[in-house]
């Protein structure tokens, strides 16, 4: 997928109004030429001549005239005020960092937090209507940028957009956060989340690195649904796994999946992964009591030792702020699965 540039090409498209008015001895606020004294178009005839000075004289130069400065007008960034988001992930991250009065609508997918609700008009991210959504008056449209002839739209149309592409690491994450605090005039705001998560994922690390050693590490099955649909080490949520020392099982499928894979029941019986974790809790009613009960499930490992972890399905698929708490879930259950092997 084609990375679309984002603030980069956002910023342009923000306006700048210039502080105007006078300055305080009433001066007009425009620069103040340098007066010139004027020569008499017609020379009379009683003017003298004039001689020039001899070779061996000594010329000497006129200072230059001063010229004044021009007074140094201070520019008001004018942020957006009426955006639209068409990505939850987006949504997430404005209200995040303070600007969540700034938005207009979002889409169907936005529900965190609560009061999204109350600005969903009916828009679609999946399949945007462009007429319609020009209609509402935004001054900034998000994206994941995934649908180019609707950027293009936007163009034409004079309106400004961001786009924020699935994140790959957890500090693309950040950095999203960082272009959209920037962005909307949050950037305070943004930068002191970032920290605040950075610390968090931190303390995260530190758990899992003074854990008592494995002879082995640990392996996981991410699920994403009840038909075997996961997700191999490539993608951003494959990855937080991998970050905290766990192996995933779906990184051993051989055929081409862009890394979302399905697997088979034989295949997850097969490798007996260590940690289970339901990704579709919400959404498909998925549960550790349903997964047990599927034929021959009861046998894995995780199903008879209680290492089926139900996940909250927003958590586990966005690269929002609150990927650290799907982290902190994560290390919550390698740090049962790791106490469980040491007491036994």
């Amino acid at each position: 997928m084609k990375r679309i540039t984002r603030l980069a090409a956002l910023l342009p498209f923000i306006m700048v109004a210039a502080a105007c008015g006078t300055s305080d001895d009433g001066a007009s606020s425009e620069a103040v030429e340098t007066t010139v004294a004027e020569t008499p178009s017609e020379t009379t005839e009683s003017a003298p001549e004039t001689t020039a000075p001899a070779a061996d004289s000594e010329v000497v130069e006129e200072p230059d005239a001063e010229v004044a400065d021009d007074p140094v007008e201070e520019e008001e960034m004018v942020y957006p005020s009426a955006i639209i988001s068409l990505s939850p992930t987006a949504t997430e991250m404005l209200y995040a960092v303070g600007a969540g009065d700034q938005v207009l609508a979002v889409d169907d997918f936005s529900n965190f937090p609560a009061e999204t609700a109350d600005k969903m008009p009916g828009v679609s991210g999946y399949d945007p209507n462009v007429e319609a959504i020009i209609g509402l008056g935004p001054d900034l449209i998000l994206t994941d940028g995934t649908n180019p002839d609707f950027l293009e739209a936007l163009d034409r149309a004079g309106i400004a957009h961001w786009e924020g592409p699935a994140a790959v690491t957890v500090d693309d994450t950040f950095a999203q956060i960082l272009e959209l605090g920037a962005a909307t005039g949050h950037a305070e705001e943004a930068e002191a989340l970032v920290d605040e998560l950075t610390a968090d994922l931190d303390a995260l690390l530190e758990r899992i690195a003074t854990l008592p050693e494995l002879e082995t590490p640990l392996t996981f099955y991410h699920e994403l649904d009840s038909t075997y649909y996961s997700v191999t080490s490539e993608t951003f949520i494959g990855s937080t796994y991998t970050s905290l020392g766990l192996r995933n099982i779906a990184d051993l499928v051989e055929e081409e999946s862009y890394g979302y894979p399905q697997l088979s029941a034989e295949f997850i019986l097969d490798k007996d992964p260590d940690i289970i974790f339901l990704a579709c809790t919400i959404y498909c009613g998925e549960t550790p009591e349903s997964v047990a009960a599927r034929p021959g499930w009861d046998a894995l490992s995780a199903v008879a030792a209680g290492h089926v972890v139900p996940l909250n399905d927003d958590n586990a698929s966005r690269w929002c702020p609150r990927i650290i708490e799907h982290m902190s879930a994560v290390v919550d259950s390698v740090e049962a699965v790791v106490n469980a092997n040491g007491a036994q």
